[in-house]
């Protein structure tokens, strides 16, 4: 059974096809947010404290960190800051993290003052990438998530995003990093632009899961780009990409709707056993008048069923705002 094991300073996070499903909160991202990045240039970190502790309240299981502000100069500007940022949150929750850059300056510059085991994110196809980030995985023993775009972009046929997430599996090995610290991002395509976005997504994670055998994640808000109401669309993209196996996603644990598909896929799929968080989570919840109610009372992250509670002492282009 392929596991993935993530870890904080203190706590150790399994992702894998028998546990709870991990959300990774996406809010940690300047990326089309203009006044968190005029923040945290100014050195104004007031947004990534406050969204760093709602996300962990919200039931995030980890959180990404990402600090590209500019598209100017980024291998000189982004290394420092990401680094800044990263010693913020992590000093603030005890959740794992993952670092999110495209800049390989950045990425090693964060794993130098990384606590526990974070997960990269990430690494793509192109032979000039692998090159550069593979060595560090290696070196710092760390997973990292496989984006499956190369030289020639990100191709419109599944079958060629599967050869990509292959190849860059199979060159992992070639360093000695093993699948199961690989965590694939097969590309979720916009379904306003792409009407058979879902079901390209659906078989290529059928196919990771029992021909390569790997983890996976994504930019979960990317399904509903350009479209209205975009949080119904996620929240029913949720079970149906967790049914085909997808074992995380990028995406907002503060938005009730969508964390409500996740504990109940999570029900459904037998990974929370007798129910508990589901019953911890929502034992109070009430609907109002309207047939809405407010957030209910989120329980701690957690692996119930697979960490046993053991304790031990990406990447720019995903929404952010959705």
């Amino acid at each position: 059974m392929t596991r993935t094991i993530v870890a904080s300073a203190t706590r150790e996070l399994i992702i894998g096809f028998d546990q709870p499903f991990c959300v990774i909160g996406e809010r940690i991202n300047p990326t089309g947010r203009k006044k968190l990045a005029a923040e945290m240039i100014e050195g104004n970190f007031e947004t990534v404290i406050k969204d760093a502790l709602a996300q962990v309240a919200a039931g995030a299981s980890m959180l990404d960190v990402n600090a590209g502000v500019t598209s100017v100069n980024p291998n000189e500007t982004e290394p420092g800051l990401l680094v800044q940022t990263l010693q913020i949150v992590q000093d603030l929750v005890d959740v794992p993290l993952s670092i999110d850059s495209s800049v390989t300056a950045a990425i090693e510059a964060a794993l130098k003052v990384a606590k526990g085991r974070p997960l990269v994110n990430s690494v793509t196809g192109e032979e000039e990438k692998l090159e550069a980030i593979l060595p560090l995985i290696k070196k710092y023993d760390v997973p990292v998530v496989a984006i499956s775009n190369d030289e020639t972009g990100i191709s419109m046929d599944p079958d060629v995003r599967f050869a990509v997430a292959k190849k860059i599996v199979e060159r992992c090995a070639d360093f000695g990093i093993p699948a199961h610290d690989v965590v694939v991002d097969p590309l979720v395509m916009p379904i306003g632009a792409l009407g058979d976005a879902g079901r390209q997504v659906f078989a290529l994670l059928h196919r990771l899961r029992h021909e390569l055998k790997v983890n996976t994640t994504c930019g979960l808000s990317n399904i509903s780009f350009g479209i209205p109401h975009r949080h119904g669309i996620n929240a029913g993209f949720i079970p149906m990409v967790i049914g085909a196996g997808m074992t995380s996603a990028i995406m907002n644990p503060c938005r009730p709707q969508e964390m409500e598909a996740v504990h109940a896929a999570n029900v459904l799929n037998g990974t929370d056993p007798n129910c508990m968080n589901w019953i911890k989570t929502y034992k109070d919840y009430q609907s109002n008048v309207a047939g809405s109610a407010p957030a209910p009372q989120a329980a701690a992250p957690s692996n119930d069923g697979g960490s046993g509670g053991r304790r031990r002492g990406g990447r720019a282009g995903r929404s952010g705002g959705a």
